[in-house]
């Protein structure tokens, strides 16, 4: 009997020291989750607050790391190398990427590599670098290594148009479990919907997640404009060659020469 109640003593002390110090959960909000573009939208800066609560009541760790991935609507695009033959510029060989995000951001209070390993960084597709960009190589779609000049052509073109982007110091921890995101859109920012992924890390794992979502939608006569381009298609072609001839006739009459 002492040996079984012994034994049962080990087994409880033995889960109670393997249980994790804490069950976490994130508490999210964003300022504005509805973003409209006017003649006058040059860009807006999104704040995404958080908190880390215990949902056992046990205390919580001391250090946490946050990777914030925004992701906006898919579209497809070519890439397309050039070479000079002859001295003139050609396009040699193209890729095509299917289905990848119009708007890539990535924010963290450190540098990506540094708050987990490699194999959990792609696992949790966690920085630009390891996030899944599909192509089409030949019949085939996958994704290739961050150092395939199509693929580092590709993400430097977004980055020069704001599109895409990583900032290390884009997590801001107010306290231990307190923190703030700063999420950058740029002027260029393409309208649709918006998906937020908040990846809670600590000890170099993944502890929980959470997730938001924003609309970016157009408003005004650029609004009307383009649900007419998209809706009425042929009554839109008509009527801007309409507008392109009366132009033109106008430009005539003024400034023709007696």
């Amino acid at each position: 009997m002492m040996r079984h109640l012994a034994l049962a003593c080990v087994i409880v002390l033995g889960a109670l020291a393997a249980a994790p110090a804490a069950a976490e959960q994130l508490v999210v909000s964003l300022s504005n989750h509805r973003v409209v573009i006017s003649s006058n939208f040059d860009g807006e800066d999104l704040v995404l607050f958080g908190t880390i609560d215990s949902t056992d009541g046990k205390p919580l760790r001391k250090k946490y790391d946050l990777v914030v991935t925004v992701t906006g609507p898919r579209h497809t695009l070519r890439t397309r190398r050039k070479e000079r033959v002859l001295g003139i510029w050609v396009n040699v060989d193209s890729r095509e990427f299917v289905r990848v995000p119009s708007y890539l951001a990535v924010l963290s209070n450190r540098p990506v590599t540094e708050i987990a390993s490699p194999e959990v960084l792609r696992i949790n597709q966690a920085g630009i670098d390891n996030f899944l960009l599909t192509q089409r190589v030949g019949p085939d779609l996958a994704d290739t290594v961050p150092q395939d000049p199509f693929r580092a052509a590709f993400v430097r073109l977004e980055n020069q148009q704001g599109l895409y982007q990583e900032n290390a110091a884009g997590v801001t921890f107010l306290t231990p479990t307190v923190f703030r995101a700063a999420i950058p859109l740029p002027a260029a920012v393409p309208t649709g919907a918006y998906a937020i992924d908040v990846k809670l890390f600590a000890d170099g794992v993944l502890v929980t997640r959470a997730s938001s979502a924003l609309e970016v939608v157009k408003a005004g006569f650029e609004q009307f404009v383009a649900e007419a381009a998209r809706d009425y298609g042929l009554l839109y072609g008509l009527a801007t060659a309409l507008m392109a001839l009366l132009t033109g006739w106008l430009a005539s009459v003024v400034f023709r020469r007696d």
